[in-house]
């Protein structure tokens, strides 16, 4: 009786306002064991309308857009849908009422093609697989300037054409609703204009969107309203025409936040590390990198900057002696240290860090807690035959205060941790083993905009104390602002190194997709370069 009432009073209150929203969530409570995730939330998206949904990690984002794609149930809270309280159980209840999510991690099966990835979804896809079904899907494709080659193989397809048959999957099953989670983290510039370009068709066409994202400049440029969340309650709905980058930040940590990258300038040392015609292969044995060469300077941070893919996994596993070199050199002091273990490369002198972009797959042991993902480091340095747990426990506790980490304790074991706070405690780690060279992949992916700046302060600090780091990434507004430099990679081959503060996101993006080369326009030359490298004698007196 009381929902039947709530409901109505929910009604009146949308006739009353000439609005009948597409979505209205209403005092979402959900909750895991002790963990409160969301806490009576309130929540409206309107039919035609883009709403960016924004959080610092661990604020409940995800999980609230869980409720209502089906993953998770509401404990306390009603859901309405055009203006009907509705009770979604599952995702096969989501797609009845026309909801549709598209997960930063795609739901693809790899063997199949893009139609039969859509076809097995739909709810009577019969025993028999209907080539028509190419026609319809390419059809419903292009009406909202889709480009999708429905018998192309998932395996074979880029990062943008999943996520293309993402949203294409859940058009097909008739969703009127659509939620996109993180949907632009791995695209270019142009790859993303060109998203945009299709999401505001759809909600020309009356769609609703929400989209979960960090990247405030993109709010500011596909959004209509903005909603935020803080630590899983509802802070307030703001219209996007009326607010500002700095405004949102401040709602979203409740703090006032400086939205300026330092990039501080420092005298730079000669390089601590010069690759020369490095080449790579894959998991699969193909070429990941090929004949690329560059330098690691003291003092400087070097962006790499590239579509998903293009090498620059194997690129920082290959430094960081994780991965074999099928050919070229890597010289420190004019040893050539290829083939080296990474306590070999040590004991040459280079004490190098690696921030690899799998943080609990590659980077730290997820059961294990802090103090012993700390120890893991330089637990073979101990005297005698037992660890130093005193040591690691003083270097943990130091970490969780220093960078802030959030953590009942430094014994809980790092899994439990949020995203952020795992990667502030492998950065902690690596930053604690005193490097000249940090290797870093993807430092910042999925952070909030608060972890992200302390985590832009942490390198910059090394930058002045004379460390050289490589800075993979993926924004690049980003990259341009906290870089010295920045390396252009296409499929494995180096497109140019240009100077960030020269550079433009267009010209960046073009040289990512490899329609600008900018290999021969060499900008990286240092000081008392040597006659054999790539640069050749002329440009080495010049330098």
């Amino acid at each position: 009786m009381a929902n039947k009432q709530h409901m109505v009073q929910v009604q009146t209150e949308n006739n009353e306002n000439g609005q009948n929203y597409a979505i209205e969530m209403r005092g979402i409570t959900k909750t895991f064991g002790s963990v409160v995730a969301n806490k009576g939330v309130n929540l409206t998206v309107k039919s035609g309308e883009i709403l960016a949904l924004l959080g610092e990690n661990g604020s409940g984002k995800t999980t609230l857009m869980n409720m209502l794609s089906g993953i998770y149930k509401p404990d306390e809270g009603s859901i309405f849908i055009n203006g009907s309280e509705v009770s979604i159980d599952s995702p096969e209840d989501s797609k009845k009422y026309g909801i549709g999510m598209v997960h930063q991690h795609f739901k693809l099966v790899d063997v199949f093609s893009a139609a039969d990835n859509i076809w097995m979804g739909r709810e009577n896809p019969g025993f028999v697989l209907k080539n028509e079904r190419h026609s319809a899907i390419e059809a419903l494709a292009s009406t909202f300037g889709f480009e999708l080659d429905p018998r192309k193989k998932v395996y074979n397809m880029s990062v943008s054409e999943k996520q293309t048959l993402e949203i294409v999957k859940v058009l097909c099953y008739g969703a009127k609703i659509i939620i996109l989670d993180e949907p632009t983290a791995v695209l270019t510039v142009q790859e993303i204009e060109k998203l945009f370009s299709v999401l505001r068709r759809m909600k020309e066409e009356g769609h609703a969107i929400i989209i979960i994202t960090h990247k405030l400049n993109e709010v500011m440029d596909i959004s209509d309203r903005v909603a935020i969340l803080r630590k899983g309650e509802y802070i307030t709905t703001v219209n996007t025409s009326e607010t500002n980058e700095q405004e949102l930040t401040e709602y979203m940590v409740g703090r006032k936040v400086d939205l300026n990258i330092d990039r501080p300038v420092v005298e730079t040392t000669r390089p601590l590390l010069e690759v020369r015609d490095l080449c790579i292969n894959n998991d699969e044995g193909a070429t990941a990198i090929d004949n690329v060469s560059f330098y690691i300077r003291g003092g400087e941070i070097l962006g790499v900057a590239g579509i998903a893919g293009c090498g620059q996994k194997e690129l920082c596993e290959a430094i960081a002696g994780l991965r074999p070199i099928k050919s070229g050199q890597m010289i420190h002091k004019g040893d050539n240290i290829v083939g080296l273990s990474p306590k070999q490369i040590l004991e040459k002198g280079i004490s190098m860090s690696f921030v690899p972009e799998d943080r609990l797959g590659m980077g730290l042991a997820p059961s294990m807690s802090i103090v012993d993902n700390m120890l893991l480091k330089n637990y073979r340095d101990c005297k005698g035959p037992f660890v130093d747990r005193k040591s690691g426990r003083a270097d943990a506790m130091q970490v969780i205060k220093d960078l802030e980490v959030v953590t009942p304790s430094a014994d809980t074991p790092v899994r439990r941790l949020s995203g952020g706070n795992v990667q502030k405690v492998l950065l902690g780690r690596e930053i604690k083993a005193g490097p000249n060279v940090i290797v870093t992949a993807y430092p910042v992916r999925g952070l909030d905009i608060n972890s992200s700046y302390m985590i832009y302060d942490i390198l910059n600090k090394q930058k002045t104390d004379g460390v050289g780091v490589l800075f993979v990434g993926e924004d690049l507004d980003v990259m341009m602002a906290l870089c010295d430099k920045i390396m252009v990679l296409c499929h494995g081959k180096l497109m140019g190194v240009v100077h960030a503060h020269k550079t433009t996101k267009e010209e960046l993006g073009l040289m990512m997709t490899g329609a600008l080369d900018l290999k021969d326009k060499y900008e990286d030359k240092p000081a008392g370069i040597a006659k054999d490298t790539r640069f050749g004698e002329q440009e080495a007196k010049e330098a």
